[in-house]
């Protein structure tokens, strides 16, 4: 909890909030859209959500967005979900990403890193001939405005040629990081159907390669819909029978040609694992994507063509998508492809250095594990440039902060932020022009009317509450793959309260307008930002003939940390010893993802249930953090009480 009158650990000096491009649009939005002039971001935040229409009317003209035909109006129907933004309205993402091409094509758009950290540039003309070279492939290909194309694929220069050439001609783009193994890719690609698969030989990770030639064999036979599959060597090996190759799709010297499409057609499906069945497939819009990261990375994040962008992601985290969508601001972005601490701890420092970062985007859990390996980044790298470290996939610990501001640097804007991958952007973050406290969020986003509500649906502030948005975003989903009816959309946001978009966030909103992010409400597991429902886990560990169920949890640690327990209740005759133990830990590896990995294998009595038997994740976490029985638990809604005891037990153990 905050307290009465902390003192900033930052603050803006007024030099950087006068430059600051927010602080000029509210000047511009006041003048030409009614916004208050006086007040600073508090009440230019307050306008933004009481007059939706009008703020967002005024990004589009702030950013010069070009619609081919004009929409009727900004926001038609409001109602969540459901709310039509921009109708009548046609433009084209990828258009927007090329611009800077017109008037900057000798400048780098990308600088692409590797384990080597040596950076090579990929220019505006180079992107735009690529993009161009490679839309006009998948036209000839067949490929049409609503089909679905993939990638399986590393953090590389071709996974934003391909999702740009996708995005050029009005198809949806999916991708899927190659430490995937076949089944958690299968999970979510079977759903969509791609016609065109982007593949892989393999990757570098950690000073080692890793070929993946024979999950891509397993991925083509298990996508009956490719019309076409392309080969990227990055390892060096020929394409497979039947594969074209890169290089051949992307030599042509064509000129992109962008198909206009409306403002709510399908740009990317982005997945976001629930706790039972498969994971959602979120499909996001063209121009819902575009606006809100116009104003997240413009304003925001406060990026233009002198910055250069890096965040450390993979393709198969919403990370990536943002860092991509730098290039609509006209900034060099910087794709790094390897281990986040290869050859040491302070990689990503040395990539913010040899690219020369200003905004660097990192986890949490990077920066703690850099305080404890005792990092010094001020002192081993030159890091002059960096202006704002910003992190995401775990609240940073009042801990981080402090570490960053004494060894990174006293005049660092540290932006930690929290969003999702269901709006692909963030709720709360980063304000150029506001303080920033140990521990918090600087403040809630302009366009997000972000609340923290209890149990019984009223607004509280300085107190714990639900996060919840009361009033519609741009990139909301526009629906879920495979979701006829809109039922799983509806029960995943609009459950719990009716027309209201309820994250699954513990949060407090300050009284003086920061925000503080508690953890998960749910049970979805987030290991270094990216989110596997414990469906997954369960799937692959309970093929096991050795495992007759299992309970996985994923639990915040004050320390920054994140504790992953795995509880196995075994068939009988099975015991927990080491060949078990790697069994399990191998066949998450190899078919899942090595980040889902479990930190610990317990064996248990039994796996608790609700009376409609679904595992009770929520309640044994709470467990686990120290909540008692009663506060923890309906008791008259689980199956075997007496199985509750072996989690309380445990919690006073590790307390």
């Amino acid at each position: 909890m905050s307290t009465a009158n902390p003192q900033p650990l930052w603050q803006p000096d007024p030099a950087r909030i006068a430059q600051a491009r927010i602080t000029a649009f509210q000047a511009w939005a006041a003048a030409h859209h009614g916004a208050p002039a006086d007040g600073g971001y508090a009440a230019l935040h307050r306008w933004s959500v009481d007059h939706l229409d009008a703020f967002w009317k005024a990004v589009t003209e702030w950013f010069d967005v070009r619609f081919s035909t004009p929409y009727t109006q900004v926001l038609g129907d409001r109602a969540m979900p459901g709310a039509q933004w921009f109708p009548g309205a046609t433009l084209n993402y990828a258009e927007h990403a090329l611009r800077a091409a017109e008037d900057r094509p000798d400048e780098p758009a990308l600088l692409y890193v590797d384990e080597t950290h040596e950076p090579r540039p990929v220019t505006w003309a180079e992107l735009r001939g690529q993009v161009g070279s490679l839309a006009a492939e998948l036209r000839a290909l067949g490929v049409r405005p609503g089909d679905r194309v993939s990638g399986y694929l590393p953090n590389i220069p071709q996974a934003v040629v391909a999702l740009l050439a996708t995005a050029s001609v009005g198809a949806v783009w999916t991708s899927c990081a190659p430490d995937f193994g076949a089944r958690s890719v299968l999970d979510r690609f079977q759903q969509v159907e791609p016609v065109v698969l982007f593949t892989v030989d393999g990757y570098r990770y950690g000073g080692k390669e890793h070929d993946r030639r024979e999950t891509v064999a397993e991925l083509r036979r298990e996508l009956p819909t490719l019309r076409a599959v392309v080969h990227i060597p990055l390892l060096g090996t020929g394409a497979p029978e039947g594969a074209l190759e890169w290089s051949a799709v992307t030599s042509g010297d064509t000129a992109p040609v962008f198909e206009q499409v409306p403002f709510d057609h399908p740009l990317w499906v982005l997945y976001s694992s629930g706790t039972t069945g498969l994971p959602k497939a979120i499909v996001q819009s063209q121009g819902g994507i575009l606006v809100e990261h116009l104003k997240q990375l413009g304003l925001h994040c406060d990026l233009g063509p002198e910055d250069r962008f890096f965040w450390y992601t993979s393709t198969g985290w919403m990370m990536w998508n943002f860092l991509v969508s730098g290039l609509l601001t006209g900034t060099t972005i910087v794709l790094y492809d390897g281990s986040p601490g290869y050859p040491d701890t302070g990689a990503q420092w040395k990539v913010a250095e040899r690219t020369g970062a200003t905004l660097y985007g990192t986890s949490a859990a990077y920066v703690m594990a850099c305080r404890k390996a005792g990092v010094h980044p001020s002192r081993d790298y030159d890091v002059s440039r960096v202006k704002c470290v910003a992190t995401t996939g775990s609240p940073l610990p009042p801990d981080g902060f402090r570490w960053l501001h004494d060894e990174v640097g006293e005049d660092l804007w540290i932006a930690s932020v929290s969003g999702g991958t269901d709006v692909c952007s963030c709720f709360a973050g980063g304000v150029p022009t506001l303080p920033v406290y140990t521990g918090e969020l600087q403040a809630p986003a302009l366009g997000t009317d972000l609340q923290a509500w209890d149990p019984a649906g009223e607004p509280v502030v300085d107190e714990v509450g639900e996060l919840v948005v009361t009033k519609p975003m741009p990139s909301m989903p526009i629906r879920f793959w495979n979701d006829p009816d809109g039922s799983r959309y509806h029960d995943s946001y609009f459950d719990t309260y009716p027309g209201v978009w309820r994250h699954g966030d513990w949060i407090t909103l300050t009284g003086r307008g920061t925000v503080i992010i508690h953890g998960r409400s749910d049970s979805t597991l987030n290991r270094q930002g990216v989110r596997m429902g414990s469906a997954d886990i369960y799937e692959v560990v309970e093929r096991l003939p050795e495992i007759k169920e299992s309970l996985v949890i994923g639990i915040e640690q004050p320390d920054g940390g994140y504790w992953m327990p795995l509880f196995v209740h075994l068939a009988p005759g099975a015991s927990l010893d080491d060949t078990l133990l790697d069994k399990v830990k191998r066949a998450i590896r190899e078919h899942l993802s090595p980040r889902h990995v479990p930190d610990e294998i317990i064996e248990v009595p039994g796996v608790p249930h609700t009376l409609t038997g679904k595992r009770i994740e929520v309640p044994v976490k709470r467990l686990l953090q120290g909540t008692p029985l009663e506060k923890a638990v309906n008791p008259g809604s689980i199956d075997d009480l007496t199985l509750l005891a072996f989690y309380e037990e445990l919690a006073r153990k590790r307390g």
